[in-house]
């Protein structure tokens, strides 16, 4: 890349394969304005010049969930990492969770987060805001106040709301200001303390476990408050066939829910536990490989919404804890993209066009954004992708303070070479 000076009002990418939601536009110059799409193949002189050739040119990636750990929690992860993390996976705007130390459940919280990650130049975040006081699952928060200050989503996510009617009246307060709701959808009388699926491994491993029938009977319960409500209802991180049928029975009904997916749900089983790896530990659990066949059908048949990466970083003093005690979770963010393009496009089992249209006009289906495009007047939030250069996971070298991950030293094609968010370079892939 070669840099005329230090402010970039304008930028093009030279020789990329063009590719949105429109289609596939061949190759073509892409230039960017004023943090805005100007066009292709224009004339003029450029004050940065990108070389793209053979890289694809794609609108970032959006995420609906991402746990940032901010406030509270920067031993795990802060606005840095976390965001830096986020446009090395070539995502351009992420929604956080709202489960910190003190809970998002204050609007000057709100206004912080967004002030703060709006000076850094990385990912735009847009913040969620906590569903109850506390996540303590007793009072509702102060919606109306939360969405003011920046707030685009409703969630009490890591902790599922047991109390239905609580449930009903915040998506009824919801509904009220055009806020998605988005659920962490197990019974928690049926969970209980399962640390995995249960299943046969489980009971070979001598594990508690929690079983698919929780997640698919408060997926039900949560989708019929959505139908009774109105409120759009975001059903987060499915992860089971079960669950799965529930969803299409709730959009066969007419419930105003979307659905989404997981990296980790699509591409591993809870054969990985045998291992007794807390690395493994999410939830909900990684299920059996049929569930994982069935939610890749489902992801074909378009029944699935959005992919949503549900990065959740800790220490890894918390995950070399015992199975029953490391907490669940597992940092993602950074190998979304090239793992599902390697293990799902490369393979055959999905197109690209799928898999892009997950990541990007998805979830802005999912929020009620604008669909990203490469269209002129678009934000210029754009992500160059190798598809073909190979190259191992490595944690070491994540820019999230979570260094490591399930799928260490294997080999992946999909990296993001650079993601540029309003049309400034946020990532740089090292040569």
């Amino acid at each position: 890349m070669t840099e005329a000076s230090n402010a970039v009002p304008r930028t093009v990418l030279r020789g990329a394969r063009l590719i949105d939601a429109r289609g596939d536009h061949g190759v073509h110059d892409l230039w960017l304005a004023a943090g805005t799409v100007e066009g292709v193949d224009l004339d003029g002189s450029a004050d940065l010049e990108v070389d793209a050739h053979g890289l694809v040119a794609t609108p970032a990636f959006l995420d609906p969930h991402v746990h940032l750990r901010v406030p509270g929690q920067e031993e795990k992860e802060d606005l840095v990492t976390g965001l830096g993390a986020a446009v090395a996976g070539g995502f351009g705007t992420v929604v956080s969770m709202a489960n910190t130390s003190p809970t998002v459940d204050d609007p000057a919280i709100v206004a912080d987060l967004v002030a703060h990650a709006a000076r850094l130049g990385l990912a735009r975040l847009r913040p969620a805001a906590a569903l109850s006081v506390g996540l303590a699952g007793e009072r509702l928060a102060d919606y109306a106040a939360l969405q003011a200050a920046g707030a685009v989503m409703i969630t009490d996510d890591g902790i599922p709301v047991a109390d239905a009617h609580l449930q009903r009246r915040a998506c009824e307060y919801a509904a009220e200001l055009g806020l998605v709701v988005q659920t962490h959808s197990e019974e928690p009388s049926l969970r209980q303390g399962g640390v995995m699926h249960e299943g046969r491994v489980s009971h070979e491993l001598g594990l508690p476990g929690n079983p698919a029938e929780a997640e698919a009977v408060m997926l039900y319960r949560d989708g019929m408050i959505a139908r009774m409500t109105g409120c759009r209802v975001h059903l987060a991180h499915v992860s089971s066939e079960l669950g799965m049928r529930a969803v299409e029975a709730l959009k066969e009904l007419g419930a105003p829910v979307t659905v989404e997916v997981t990296p980790h749900h699509l591409t591993l089983t809870d054969e990985a536990l045998r291992a007794f790896d807390p690395v493994f530990k999410v939830a909900p659990p990684l299920r059996e490989a049929s569930d994982v066949a069935y939610l890749i059908d489902a992801l074909n048949r378009g029944v699935v919404d959005c992919l949503g990466t549900d990065h959740a970083p800790h220490t890894r003093a918390e995950k070399d804890r015992d199975l029953l005690e490391a907490p669940f979770g597992l940092p993602n963010i950074e190998v979304a993209f090239p793992l599902l393009y390697t293990r799902l496009v490369a393979t055959g089992q999905v197109t690209l066009a799928r898999l892009l249209d997950l990541m990007q006009a998805g979830p802005a289906r999912v929020m009620g954004w604008t669909e990203p495009t490469l269209e002129a007047g678009m934000p210029a939030d754009v992500v160059l992708l190798d598809l073909d250069a190979e190259a191992p996971v490595d944690p070491a070298a994540f820019a999230s303070k979570a260094k490591f991950s399930p799928w260490a030293g294997e080999v992946l094609k999909g990296w993001p070479r650079a993601t540029l968010v309003g049309g400034r370079v946020a990532y740089e892939r090292p040569r």
